[in-house]
Order: structure tokens, then sequence, then C-alpha cells
């Protein structure tokens, strides 16, 4: 067995140091953060379009151009059927490839488990599973149609997709606990009913019939002052009830077959995560196709870990570490705001499509404002060779990578971009933010005659403290003004600012001093739209 292990060691190219610590979640303050080899790693992150990690050519070129645009972290799917295309006998040769491949260009990857369901259907199953209806049952339409989507109720596809996510969990624990090349997992992607709310197979038929489970009812009262509120508004007008059906506690219709259709998913969801982590535990999550506005439940992926479904999902899924948003609609701040709990650490795995223009602004926002664990937008392998406005924004993200770390959960720092809406209307209002001892307006156009432009809503940026009176501004497209907070003189000016970066090293290196037109003669710091850049400003305090 030991030399077994040292053979595939050396096949990756690995050395054989110590075993490191599987990474793990550790909070600090009211943030999380993700522990890898010892020390706290942002993910500066992007996800791989669905097929592209499938190819080990064709993701050849990709890889060295993916660490040039400033990511450490890549999310790429292993499907299942890749892996074991015969019953119980596994093949790792795509693993094995991606992880010498990542490691050789010094980036992480989070692995996405394409197993029972991947965007609600369950197309990446093996063939030997897609055949065999019998054993591994579809989920029903009320007429009796099955759908391409495995029922929550086929108790073989559980262990059948336990087992196969366990071998890959033992088979990482045996080639990269001494790297941490995998520092998490995605159980399943976009789970969810289409294109009605539940399932409506006999067995699911049966067990709506049944009374809600108690532990679902059980966590609802112990939370049912955090409850979020469209499961208040669901729950509290019915009581505190301890026993009763589906419909009787949630409501007639597709309020009860949505949640009902949740609490099964989130325990399949909770059964994989738990077999995962017996053979090699790390942090897991699940991610969450979101519903439009207007729609009903199955015109949306229904039970899915939705906002208003959170606490179904946090009732039946606790081996479940977060859930993740996949955010593709314009009001992503009001989105994120809903993600970040106490109970639920932030991480986006997806947002937007990696071409899109807000996607930088978003990353800051999600990092400086709510201490994200990462962020990635989708199909980063499609604008690898062209990749412009996002690989400037994450090189000031990775030079930040230390100061944001230090600052999260401490209250030191703050992100900010224009609020929009889901009908594409921006709030480019300024808004405020008090960090240490001075009050920041953050105006998201010229000050003096303030417009919106098409690219607004791409504006943003973060602030860290990181002295008594020294701050980092970074961004693009702000104009920062301040005032102090407290007891003492109530004016604030710039003692200094300076434009510059951060080398590899870490050490500052100054470029323009910006005391004079650049700051408006002391009255404000200005980061302008289009590039995106960082500022290192000492303000004092005057009568």
């Amino acid at each position: 067995m030991i030399r077994t292990l040292l053979l595939a060691t050396a096949a990756l190219g690995l050395a054989t140091p110590a075993l490191a610590d599987p990474p793990r979640l550790v909070k600090k303050g009211d943030a999380t953060q993700l522990v890898v080899n010892g020390k706290p790693m942002l993910m500066i992150a992007g996800e791989l379009s669905n097929s592209a990690a499938s190819s080990a050519d064709y993701m050849a070129p990709h890889w060295a151009r993916l660490r040039a645009m400033h990511l450490n972290t890549v999310l790429a799917p292993v499907s299942w059927e890749l892996i074991e295309p015969v019953e119980g006998r596994y093949d790792w040769s795509s693993v094995d490839t991606m992880l010498k491949a990542a490691r050789a260009n010094d980036l992480k990857l989070v692995i996405l488990w394409f197993g029972a369901w991947k965007n609600s259907m369950s197309t990446y199953v093996p063939s030997w599973v897609k055949r065999d209806h019998a054993r591994f049952p579809r989920a029903e339409l009320p007429n009796g149609q099955g759908v391409e989507i495995l029922s929550t109720f086929g108790a073989d596809t559980l262990r059948a997709d336990q087992r196969a996510l366990a071998a890959l969990m033992a088979h990482l624990k045996a080639v990269d606990d001494r790297d941490n090349t995998v520092v998490m997992l995605q159980v399943e992607n976009e789970i969810g009913m289409l294109p009605v709310a539940r399932d409506y197979s006999a067995a699911a038929n049966a067990a709506f019939r049944q009374p809600v489970p108690p532990e679902l009812v059980n966590y609802l009262v112990a939370h049912r002052d955090t409850l979020v509120p469209e499961m208040k508004a669901m729950w509290t007008e019915r009581g505190a009830r301890t026993a009763g059906s589906w419909e009787e506690l949630f409501g007639p219709g597709d309020a009860a077959a949505e949640v009902f259709a949740a609490w099964h998913y989130a325990r399949f969801a909770d059964g994989l995560a738990a077999a995962g982590k017996a053979a090699y535990p790390m942090p897991m999550y699940v991610n969450v196709a979101l519903n439009r506005p207007g729609r009903i439940p199955g015109e949306y992926p229904s039970g899915g870990p939705l906002p208003h479904l959170i606490d179904v999902w946090k009732a039946g899924a606790p081996s479940l570490d977060f859930l993740a948003p996949d955010i593709y609609f314009p009001n992503f701040t009001q989105i994120v705001d809903r993600y970040k709990r106490p109970d639920n650490p932030l991480f986006i795995p997806e947002a937007h499509n990696a071409d899109n223009p807000i996607v930088p602004a978003n990353a800051f926002y999600a990092i400086g404002e709510h201490d994200a664990l990462g962020f990635g937008p989708f199909s980063i392998d499609s604008i690898d060779e062209a990749p412009g406005a996002l690989k400037d924004a994450y090189a000031v993200l990775d030079q930040l990578r230390p100061m944001i770390l230090d600052a999260q959960g401490t209250g030191r720092m703050a992100g900010f971009k224009p609020r929009q809406r889901y009908d594409e209307t921006v709030d480019y209002e300024p808004q405020v933010r008090d960090i240490g001892g001075y009050r920041f307006t953050i105006a998201y156009a010229d000050i003096q005659r303030p417009t919106m432009t098409p690219d607004t809503a791409g504006y943003g940026g973060l602030i860290i403290q990181t002295g008594e009176d020294e701050y980092l501004v970074a961004g693009q497209g702000i104009t920062v003004t301040f005032k102090p907070i407290g007891d003492g003189p109530g004016l604030a000016g710039i003692d200094r600012a300076h434009e510059g970066v951060f080398d590899a090293a870490g050490n500052w290196k100054p470029g323009r001093l910006l005391n004079g037109d650049q700051t408006h003669q002391g009255r404000h710091i200005r980061l302008p739209a289009g590039t995106w850049g960082i500022q290192r400003v000492r303000l004092y305090r005057y009568r």
C-alpha cells in the first residue's frame, strides 16, 4: 500500500513532505476564512465551462493563461460518468491529469461534483445508471411521465452516488493530501426539480402524504425568530405546529410541494456530503440556481437552496458547510446580502459569464463588504486569451490578498458598488461607510456633475484600514470624500496620497504623489473609470 501511494505521488510530480491537514473553515471575528496548509486563503477564482475539464488536450493551453490572469483557484467539474464508467471500476486519469496541471501552474482547485444532478438534470451520470430505470428511478410528472432527473427517492441512487464520491475523496486523500491542491468540493450542481414543483412518482407521493419530519419542524421552531421573511410568513401563520401534513404547515399547492422537494434534496445532499467527508474531510457546499421574480416553482429549479428555502436546507443538510449562490441577475448586491449570514459564509462560485463588464465590481463588493471566501465568474476559459478588465481587477485583488485576509472579520474593510435592480436600473447615489475614525462617502460619478453612463454599474472598489489614519483605497470609477467621526477636530485632510502597486514580495512601490489636481487639492480621493488601481492614503484631522 505504501509503495502504491509513493508511486502515485511520484507520477503526479509531488515531493513527499509530511502530511498536511485537510483544508478547513475557521472563524475570524464575524468572518469565516478558508485555511489551506495552515494559512488563510482568499480564492481569486474562475469556473471552467462545463465540458472543459473533460479533455486534457483542450485544457493544456489554458492553465498557464489562467494563472497569468492572477487566478489562484479554478473551479473544475469532475463528472461521475468519467470516473466510474463501469460500476465499481474507477478511472482516475482525468482527475490526476488535472491535479498535475493545476499544481504545475500554482493553482488550487475547487472540484464540482457532477453526480446525480447537474443543472437539475441527470446527464452526467454513467450509462449504467441512465439505463437502469428500475434500480435508479426517475422523477415523474403528475401524469406519470418520467423526466431526465433522478428521483431523490431512489435509495440505490444515493448509495451509488455516495460510493462514487467517497471513492473520489479517498483518491484525493491518497494523492493530494501532501499539497492540498483541492481545497473545497461542490456537491452536485444547481439542484432542483423541473418543470413542476416536486417529484410525483409513487414513492414521492407516498412520502408527501406522511407528516412533515420532526427534524424540520423542530428546526423551524428553534429558529423561528431568525427565519428568512418568506419562511417566517409561511410558517408562523400556522403557529409552531409539532405535527401535520406538508400542506397544513406550509400552505396548499406549490408552496408545500416546493418545501417538500427542498427537504428531500437537502437530505440527499447531506448524505452525499457526509459520505465524502468520511473519506476525506474538507469544506463542501451546494450551489444555487436562483429564481426569477414572478416565476412559480418548476419554472425555476424548485426545491434548490433558494433564498426563501435557506432554512429548509440548513435543517436538512447539516453536513454542508454553506450554500453558495450562482448569480446571473443584475441585482447582485441584493442576492449576496441574503446569503451572507452568521451560519453561512459567503462564496460566489458563479457570477455572470467571465466577459461581463460588471464582474470585477461584483468581486470587490463581495470580498470587501461581506468577507467572501472567494469569487469566480463562469466560463473563465473562454476569455483567458483576451481577459481585459478582469485581469486588471484580479491583479489588484491579488496584490491586496494579505491585507484583505488580515482585515476580514475586524470591521476595518468595506466594499461598495452601485446597487442595481433586477430590471437593470442603477441606483448610483453615494454610499457611506464608517471605517476606523473616519466616515467615507463613495460617489460613482463626477461629484460636481453626477451622471450615469452605461459603465456605471461596473464601478466599485474597497477600502482597507491599515493604520490609525492610514487606508488603502482600490477600485475604479469612484470618488471618495471623508470626515472624522468621534471626538477631536471635525475636519479631515489628506496628509499624503500615493498611487502604486505591491510587488510579488508584498512591498509597496509608490508611483505618483497625488496631493494636487488628482485629489482636487486635497478634497477627495479619486480612482478614475477604466483603470483598476490602488492608492495608499494617510489622512489627518484639523479644525
